[in-house]
Formats: structure tokens, sequence, C-alpha cells
């Protein structure tokens, strides 16, 4: 199955956080890519990183949570909260992936 997740950063977090931990963030995203697709911040209007989305693919929504509670920017006060998506991907690559007959 493939989720979005949504990360929602803390406000008041430490503005170093992501500098510190990024290290061991993204060693967890190499380690974890086999259903980690792909991870990033967004942007927001001052081109600042804010907030988080990874796309991932595994068995279970339990597995999707799994990876957001392992990741090292988890237990740092980084993140305020998340969303778990199931998506269903229709379009890829200029073509549908699903008929509408």
């Amino acid at each position: 199955m493939t989720f979005i997740i949504l990360f929602e950063d803390a406000p008041d977090a430490d503005p170093d956080i992501r500098k510190t931990y990024m290290s061991e963030h993204l060693a967890f995203l190499e380690r974890n890519a086999a259903g980690i697709d792909a991870a990033g911040p967004l942007v927001d209007v001052s081109s600042q990183g804010r907030d988080g989305l990874w796309v991932v693919s595994v068995e279970s929504k339990a597995d999707a949570e799994r990876l957001v509670r392992e990741d090292p920017f988890w237990p740092t006060g980084l993140r305020k909260s998340y969303s778990i998506i199931e998506w269903r991907q229709v379009f890829s690559a200029g073509r549908r992936l699903i008929s509408t007959a």
C-alpha cells in the first residue's frame, strides 16, 4: 500500500533541530529506502523548509506509523503532529494507471 505522511512541525521547536539531527535522519531514510520512496521538507513563502512529506510503500498503516516513530526527528520535539493518508495513484509519467471503462 502507498501512503502519504504529512508532518507538521512544532512552531516553538528549536530552530537548530533540523541541522543537529539531519545526518541521523538521512541515514534513517537510507536504511529504510525499501519502504520510504520519497521524503523532504515543504517550503514556505520565504523558501525556508518547514513541515515535511513522505511517500511510503509498506504493507500497512501500522508499518507507516512505525517508520514515523523510529525517525530520529520524532523524539526531538521538531514534529508537532503527523497524518498518514492512504494514496491510490491513478496517473504517472503521462499515463493513466486505471481504466474508466
